[in-house]
């Protein structure tokens, strides 16, 4: 056969392959942007200090539906199609495992992970992992603003929910900037409103900001901490709410802090929803303790010599 005869037979099937690769990539390219539900495929960003103590997660999430984000009771009739069952990522030792039956949608973040709430129009909790190297980058907060969360069901909170209230309240970060400047992506989403609660000023720009410098000095000192924190609401109906869509104000903040290594601790806090002075000392409890209060398993995927152990104590001394 002649090489002309050969190129004239061969060109069509040589054009729709080039034509097939040229689609593959573009889908491929289409589905890395944005964020995405924890069952998609948004992955957890392995740094090298990630793949260092990793245990494989004993438990899974509750069932929740999919869509609205409604949680529902494990004991719920396995013939609801519209359930899906979460387990956890391997890797995520941050995931806490909701022990109460309240609306659970869970979505994977860049840089965090969140349960939230559409009931409170807040988190239930968020989650992530910390290391040295993300203390620090050239995305400055400064240059963000406050953005609506379209993921998440209606009604949910906007910018105009958080106007002048009267109240000193403020948009309070749950996963905060400063654990996010390594990223212009990871900063971005840390100020979608579904990581924000209404909290008080002089505890925004007080105490709590202190707590997460000093988590930020704690990642640098041992290269990786895994950080759990949210709103609680202490009463069955939530009393006060901010704006036309009705954002619960929280009674206070929790959050609780895991170290790994050769000798792994844990610590707890909980801070009311108000200016709070004393220091740290004056707030830190058991992980246990934070448990009990808040109605979550922290650190599950941990052994559970190790976890029983850690989430016991309370001692600032251990923690330079």
């Amino acid at each position: 056969m002649s090489f002309k005869k050969m190129t004239l037979k061969t060109y069509p099937l040589l054009l729709f392959f080039a034509v097939e690769f040229i689609m593959s990539s573009c889908a491929n390219k289409a589905g890395d942007k944005g964020s995405s539900s924890i069952g998609d495929s948004t992955e957890y960003q392995e740094t090298p200090d990630n793949k260092k103590n990793i245990v494989l997660p004993k438990k899974t999430f509750g069932v929740f539906d999919n869509e609205g984000g409604q949680d529902s009771s494990p004991s719920s009739s396995s013939t609801e199609k519209s359930k899906v069952i979460l387990k956890q990522h391997t890797s995520a030792i941050e995931i806490p495992v909701m022990l109460k039956n309240v609306p659970n949608f869970i979505l994977k973040r860049y840089a965090y992970t969140m349960s939230y709430n559409k009931s409170t129009r807040c988190p239930n909790w968020v989650a992530w992992k910390l290391t040295g190297n993300h203390t620090y980058g050239s995305y400055k907060r400064k240059n963000y603003n406050f953005h609506e969360d379209m993921d998440v069901p209606s009604p949910r909170a906007k910018l105009h929910d958080y106007s002048y209230n009267g109240l000193g309240l403020e948009r309070g970060h749950m996963c905060p900037a400063g654990d996010n400047k390594w990223s212009d992506r990871a900063m971005d989403e840390c100020h979608l409103l579904s990581n924000i609660c209404p909290q008080y000023g002089k505890l925004n720009g007080g105490a709590w900001k202190y707590l997460e410098e000093d988590c930020r000095d704690w990642a640098e000192a041992y290269n990786c901490i895994y950080i759990v924190c949210g709103p609680i609401f202490y009463g069955k109906t939530h009393g006060t709410t901010i704006g036309e869509d009705k954002i619960a104000v929280p009674d206070a903040f929790f959050k609780v802090i895991l170290r790994l290594g050769n000798k792994p601790q844990a610590l707890g806090f909980i801070y009311p929803n108000r200016k709070c002075s004393g220091g740290k000392s004056k707030y830190v409890m058991s992980v246990d303790k934070v448990e009990e209060i808040v109605g979550m398993d922290f650190f599950s995927s941990l052994d559970d010599n190790v976890e029983n152990k850690v989430e016991q104590s309370s001692n600032l001394n251990l923690w330079r």
